[in-house]
């Protein structure tokens, strides 16, 4: 199984592209991404821990999507803030939107995102396998940036513990981690943050414009196939989380239904204001809704 989808759905730029303006009475932006997609990473739980009755929210908004999962991005208290250990209240906070949403069958990935500067050192180490240990019993996946890690006995680790890699697109620099297609778990993972040169470390970029960035589909197409490759390599009853992180004014969207179309060797539907948005570049793979909202 392939799921693609965005990271996140609460953005306001979003407004007008993505979701329809005005909105339907009672309109659900989360519901309405569950139409087209079988899976949303969830990253306000980067920020702060979500409460058990937000996740429960969530498993009930896409109950019109059997296939639906989340990926949900592990709190930053465990990958960004290392100055000290965390603590066993900090894994509780985590968990109190991972347990429900694993109890509903929802829970597809727990991404712990690492930032460029966790390189490979003896403590970084320790660190990760404090992590892996804390969380062994959800479907994380572990993505770094940084090339010291493109090591064999780094990858062994992970699948020796049942740890998913993530495959990572990003703005190539003189140490960052190359593209890849591997699997070291039976979940697998792949994630698109545009390729945004100029802003991806300027001092001062905001979020919106570190991700503003359009994909065409001779840059997805690589993609798309290494999505497959994962899948294999994962095997029998693999769960294969593609998603984009290049979210400015719905790019995500429209680079997320075109690798669908890609992955999936059909058309398929998007929404209107995206289709209409990004026409030229979705042309051919993905066409508007007839029954947007």
């Amino acid at each position: 199984m392939i799921r693609v989808g965005p990271a996140g759905w609460a953005y306001e730029d979003w407004e007008g592209v993505v979701y329809p303006d005005p909105k339907p009475r009672g309109f659900d932006p989360l519901a309405y991404l569950a139409g087209y997609f079988d899976t949303v990473e969830v990253n306000s739980t980067f920020y702060r821990p979500a409460a058990r009755r937000a996740a429960e929210s969530w498993a009930r908004r896409v109950r019109g999507n059997d296939d639906f999962r989340f990926a949900v991005k592990l709190w930053r208290r465990f990958t960004h803030e290392r100055d000290e250990a965390w603590s066993p209240a900090d894994v509780t906070a985590a968990r109190q939107a991972l347990d429900p949403l694993q109890d509903a069958g929802r829970l597809g990935a727990v991404l712990a995102q690492f930032p460029w500067s966790f390189k490979r050192t003896d403590e970084s180490r320790a660190w990760l396998d404090d992590l892996t240990t804390a969380f062994e019993d959800v479907p994380l996946v572990v993505e770094v940036r940084h090339a010291s890690w493109e090591a064999p006995e780094f990858f062994e680790g992970l699948a020796e513990r049942g740890v998913g890699i993530v495959n990572v697109d990003q703005p190539l620099f003189g140490k960052s981690i190359k593209p890849s297609a591997r699997a070291t778990a039976p979940v697998g993972y792949v994630r698109l943050h545009g390729r945004n040169y100029e802003d991806w470390f300027r001092e001062g970029a905001g979020v919106e414009a570190r991700y503003d960035y359009l994909y065409s589909a001779k840059e997805l197409e690589p993609w798309a196939e290494r999505a497959k490759a994962v899948a294999a390599k994962a095997g029998e009853g693999a769960e294969v989380f593609v998603v984009t992180n290049n979210h400015f004014r719905g790019k995500a969207v429209a680079n997320g239904s075109m690798l669908r179309s890609m992955i999936e060797d059909r058309e398929v539907e998007a929404p209107p204001g995206v289709v209409a948005e990004y026409g030229e570049a979705v042309r051919g793979y993905a066409r508007a809704s007839a029954n947007p909202a």
